[in-house]
């Protein structure tokens, strides 16, 4: 997921990078509200945004963001006033975090808006595309096709080869996080923080459990295969991986 921080302040967006990245995001920071809508037109998947900034006041760059996109968008600020928390959100935030705050406590919200906004390839549901939304995004909205794998968010049904293949609710939320990049190498921690829960505290053998079982119920190990000292990946065995179609 790509982050944009709007922050002016580097002894807050210093840490707060360096924090995040450590999660398995990749964020752009930049210091001014000109600079932030300007690096919005690349179209980031979350925008981080600070109200004190030294060219414009952050609302209004919440009103410009929100006139334009439809990009989900977190205020975090000093002002911590009911006042403040009500404008911003009316404005068009999709969450409000007071100074100060830690960076698990970031990564929650960011999860639970990103779930309320574009829902993420492993809920049950799916939203349809906005015009400059990433592909994978794509995948969320219905029946995801990669070689004979059929993943349907909808109904949270799989078919291989065009039979039913029957998994736990845990197992389809895994199989369809790791289909919404095919290829994409994905940290044992990011999937734990966001199949199970950031603050998940069992043991991490139950990823490997999991990725045993949908194995063997693919019938090939290849389907998810192991970056050593990494995590784990999608592909489709023999072939080269890729998103025949989105419905």
């Amino acid at each position: 997921m790509r982050l944009l921080l709007i922050e002016d302040d580097d002894r807050i967006a210093g840490p707060l990078t360096e924090g995040l990245g450590r999660y398995g995001f990749t964020v752009d920071h930049v210091r001014t509200g000109a600079a932030g809508l300007a690096d919005a037109e690349v179209a980031p998947d979350l925008v981080l945004l600070d109200l004190g900034l030294p060219d414009m006041d952050g609302l209004d760059v919440c009103r410009s963001l929100r006139a334009r996109s439809a990009v989900p968008i977190i205020m975090i600020t000093a002002r911590g006033e009911e006042a403040d928390r009500i404008v911003g959100l009316e404005l068009g935030a999709d969450d409000y975090l007071a100074k100060p705050f830690g960076v698990r406590e970031l990564i929650a919200r960011i999860r639970a808006v990103t779930r309320r906004t574009v829902a993420p390839a492993y809920a049950p549901t799916g939203t349809t595309q906005t015009p400059g939304e990433p592909e994978r995004h794509q995948a969320a909205a219905g029946a995801q096709t990669l070689g004979p794998l059929a993943v349907n968010r909808r109904t949270r049904e799989v078919h291989l080869e065009r039979q039913h293949i029957a998994l736990t609710p845990r197992e389809f939320d895994l199989l369809a996080y790791l289909a919404q990049d095919p290829g994409t190498v994905y940290s044992r921690q990011q999937i734990m923080d966001t199949v199970w829960d950031p603050h998940f505290f069992g043991p991490t053998k139950t990823l490997d459990a999991h990725v045993a079982a949908l194995r063997r119920k693919l019938g090939d190990a290849g389907w998810i295969t192991t970056a050593r000292g990494v995590g784990f990946r999608l592909t489709v065995p023999g072939h080269q991986t890729a998103v025949e179609g989105a419905h």
